[in-house]
């Protein structure tokens, strides 16, 4: 199957007060046609940064630095500022952390629709607009008679439903959802993800997930890309990484979480937190952390290195 987007060593940083924070450190990955790629991790390891890299959304002081962007056969990184703007919302689009903070609360779920076709399809005439909003929003479940309604008159699912509607509005080809569930209750979480790979199916999406939770990695992922302070150190088939995990920080996330089909097993964090970005470790970042650390560990830093069709970053399988 061919790739639709390909990453080749992309780079971050933010420029502070302190110094350089280096956010996302040559990731490199390919994502197939109509799969489905989860990015996992801690907070502040990388992930979202790297969904608003793709999209050349990364704002101030933060750039990319380095990388190639490939997007069907376009590198966006060479492309110009009015070329992005057609690209966003119409070939690749976002579905954001917060509905309640992306949506504007002076604007009805109605004035949303129509200004996103005024801006990126306005030969469309008002009514067809309107018309394809209301279709819109009967399939996502929210019913068009609450195209007037104002987001605050919404629950935090609703809310979620518009983000995904305003994502699908233009047909894009891939979705970055951003922590599409978060806030969400459990009952709300699993219609927003039946929801999403209804419209995976039926449009043919193909969609990066980025999220904190195992269970929807799970449920949701073809392919698992385990990031760890900027550093992206496995991507592999989602089942593969269930069954053996072979970097210890992936097996360290896996125990971390209520094993609901081995109850008997306790879990077990991992020690330690996160390291600083501007003066990480040297060597592997995760060494300080890790229970199988030895000497070259804390001197050289590990390459991505293909282990029979995965990819794992660690001294282990040098």
């Amino acid at each position: 199957m061919q790739s639709l987007l390909n990453l080749k060593s992309v780079s971050v940083e933010y420029v502070t007060l302190k110094g350089r924070v280096k956010a996302v450190s040559d990731v490199t990955l390919s994502l197939k046609k109509g799969s489905t790629l989860a990015l996992v991790g801690e907070s502040g390891c990388g992930k979202s940064t790297l969904g608003f890299a793709i999209l050349r959304m990364i704002p101030s002081p933060g750039r990319i630095t380095n990388g190639e962007i490939e997007y069907d056969g376009l590198n966006l990184l060479e492309q110009s500022d009015e070329s992005m703007r057609h690209i966003r919302g119409a070939q690749i689009s976002m579905i954001f952390q917060d509905p309640m903070t992306s949506l504007n609360p002076l604007m009805r779920v109605e004035d949303h629709f129509l200004e996103l076709f005024r801006t990126h399809s306005p030969q469309i005439s008002r009514e067809d607009a309107i018309s394809q909003t209301a279709q819109l929003l009967d399939n996502l479940g929210i019913g068009r008679e609450r195209m007037n309604d104002y987001p605050h008159q919404f629950s935090g699912g609703m809310r979620q439903r518009v983000m995904i509607g305003l994502s699908l509005a233009l047909n894009p080809r891939l979705i970055i959802a951003d922590e599409p569930t978060t806030a969400l209750d459990v009952i709300v979480e699993a219609q927003i993800l039946d929801l999403l790979k209804n419209l995976k199916e039926k449009y043919g999406l193909t969609l990066i997930l980025i999220t904190h939770n195992i269970g929807i990695v799970a449920e949701m992922a073809d392919v698992v890309g385990v990031m760890y302070a900027g550093n992206l150190v496995e991507l592999s088939p989602v089942i593969d990484v269930f069954e053996n995990p072979l970097h210890p920080y992936t097996k360290g996330l896996l125990e971390s979480v209520a094993n609901m089909t081995h109850p008997e097993k306790s879990m077990k964090p991992i020690p330690g937190s996160p390291p600083d970005l501007i003066t990480p470790p040297p060597g592997c970042k995760f060494h300080p952390r890790c229970p199988k650390a030895f000497a070259p560990c804390s001197t050289r830093e590990p390459q991505l290195l293909d282990r029979n069709g995965r990819l794992v970053s660690c001294h282990l399988y040098d």
